[in-house]
């Protein structure tokens, strides 16, 4: 009896009846209400990324609880900043995250879709169509449209030595960001770090390898890529030399103090003497430490733990740069880039285990006095490092999401090198593509084609509106010339060009991203369709 749900009585009869706890306490939806509650959760969500679609689309500000503000446009971090409390805007939360963990980019468009299909699905049930079929129709039209993004893509060679094409494309993702005021310089920028650790044989790119680091001051101009490693850190004594040639580096994890015991132990200094034999060996660890390690040929210190002055200025008699409380991270990217190997204790120390560098400078930012190491001319150049600059740190924080989906982007190119074209071209296609197949279809499916070529044409839409334009005039004029020409590269002028032609403006997006928009949200709207139960306890009495 344990399983049961509530408490079994009988009746004056002996008939057995269940009492299920709490019920006054519980509310439920079903049928219909609940679909319908679920669609009306989802298209609130949608309708709050709407405007913040495209080249155009407007910024959202997140103030957190502490008072932390965020400004952006990025849909998944929008979703992520928001305090969503319904089941079915937490998946749609998730579905953002989902496109920006597999792609990076398209968060914004693939939560658009998802509820434009949620809206177009609410007018099928109120024709009286079943959630399922409509759900199954979805699928079929998502899987047409899918073919036939697959017939109008095109090859995209990633070419060595001609970049401007990936930078083109990098720019298309850039459009609709804060940077876009230094619009090339950030494509380039993501471009060549991309390449610069590209492994074009396996065709695969090892994020790992790109850091990016950001620095509040001076303009975004000042952003560039360094083929090194830059480390938030400056040489441990003033007097230390600022710029260091042809550098043999001690990547060390032992801190530079005399060895300790490892259980609790306490020393009595009952004498002077005794002391003064605690000091001379003190400076006898410092200074044979320090020996070893001039000993292993090394010019410069990486020390993951701090060391006292004393230490210190040991270093600096001996000659000995060093720099102390670098990272974990920074020390693995470090030992990449240079080529040493992590060294845990001194004696372990050998010429062999050294990294080398052409140059390891200290960078000086304005009237601050904010230091940065800057470790440049590695044995092994794919590490890389992108530094941006920006008058705030709100600037910096989103230009860092702004070149991570930029560095997401080419990613995809160098993995699959097959695009379509962007401005909602490739959706008034699809869109136009699935309207055809309706007409194909003698069951009740064809409904739902209709439903999703509409749902589809939702994307331009609202890149139309969110530039200005009038969007219903401009999208049946992109599709009448779409169908008349048989160009699938029409789409909308965001950037009021004079030309809808996306290939002439070089609007470009990866294949594999629009298709994974289409497939996600597909998904998710399938499974929406299929709940039609929902019981929750209310808010009054329950105290969770």
């Amino acid at each position: 009896m344990a399983s049961m749900p509530g408490t079994l009585a009988f009746d004056e009869y002996g008939r057995p009846f269940i009492i299920i706890k709490d019920q006054d306490k519980q509310t439920r939806l079903t049928g219909l209400d609940a679909i319908k509650s679920h669609i009306l959760a989802g298209r609130s969500i949608a309708n709050t990324l709407k405007t913040s679609l495209g080249p155009k689309g407007l910024d959202k500000m997140m103030v957190s609880a502490d008072g932390d503000v965020t400004i952006t446009n990025d849909g998944a971090t929008i979703l992520k900043l928001m305090d969503v409390e319904h089941e079915i805007a937490k998946l749609m939360v998730q579905l953002s995250q989902s496109q920006d963990d597999e792609i990076g980019d398209g968060t914004t468009g693939v939560v658009v879709l998802a509820g434009a299909l949620l809206e177009q699905a609410e007018q099928l049930l109120d024709k009286g169509i079943h959630p399922i079929r409509i759900a199954d129709g979805f699928e079929l039209a998502a899987q047409c449209a899918v073919k036939h993004l697959d017939s109008v893509a095109e090859s995209f060679p990633v070419d060595m030595n001609n970049l401007e094409p990936l930078i083109q494309t990098a720019m298309t993702t850039l459009g609709s960001k804060i940077v876009n005021k230094c619009h090339r310089q950030m494509a380039e920028i993501a471009v060549q770090a991309v390449l610069a650790v590209a492994d074009m044989e396996k065709k695969d790119v090892n994020f790992e390898l790109i850091k990016v680091e950001g620095k509040v001051g001076g303009r975004m101009e000042d952003s560039m890529l360094v083929r090194g490693v830059i480390v938030d850190k400056d040489f441990s004594h003033p007097q230390m030399p600022k710029v260091l040639k042809d550098v043999k580096l001690a990547i060390l994890t032992c801190p530079f103090e005399p060895p300790k015991p490892k259980t609790k132990h306490k020393l009595d200094v009952t004498s002077v003497e005794d002391y003064r034999a605690l000091r001379k060996y003190e400076a006898d660890k410092f200074s044979e430490m320090v020996q070893q390690v001039k000993d292993a040929g090394a010019t410069l210190a990486i020390c993951q733990w701090g060391f006292d002055d004393e230490a210190n200025h040991l270093l600096l008699q001996r000659n000995l740069p060093a720099v102390r409380w670098v990272g974990g991270p920074e020390i693995e990217l470090i030992a990449i880039a240079t080529g040493g190997r992590i060294v845990p204790r001194f004696e372990e120390l050998t010429p062999e285990k050294l990294g080398h560098a052409g140059v390891v400078k200290e960078l000086t930012f304005g009237t601050t006095k904010d230091r940065m190491l800057v470790i440049e001319e590695c044995k092994n150049s794919r590490a890389v490092t992108i530094f941006i600059r920006g008058g705030n740190k709100m600037i910096i924080e989103e230009a860092k999401r702004s070149i991570h989906d930029a560095l997401c982007v080419i990613r995809n190119l160098v993995q699959d090198d097959r695009i379509v074209y962007g401005g909602g071209a490739a959706e008034i296609s699809c869109a136009l593509a699935t309207s055809q197949e309706a007409d194909k279809i003698s069951s009740l499916e064809q409904y739902a084609f209709r439903a999703f070529s509409e749902a589809l044409e939702s994307i331009p839409l609202a890149l139309a509106e969110n530039s200005g334009l009038s969007p219903i005039h401009t999208l049946t004029a992109v599709k009448a010339r779409q169908i008349a020409e048989k160009n699938p590269a029409l789409g909308i002028d965001c950037m009021l060009k004079g030309t809808i032609d996306m290939k002439e403006q070089h609007v470009i997006e990866t294949l594999h991203s629009k298709k994974q928009q289409i497939l996600l949200a597909t998904q998710l709207v399938k499974m929406i369709l299929k709940i039609d139960d929902i019981r929750s306890p209310t808010d009054a009495g329950m105290g969770l």
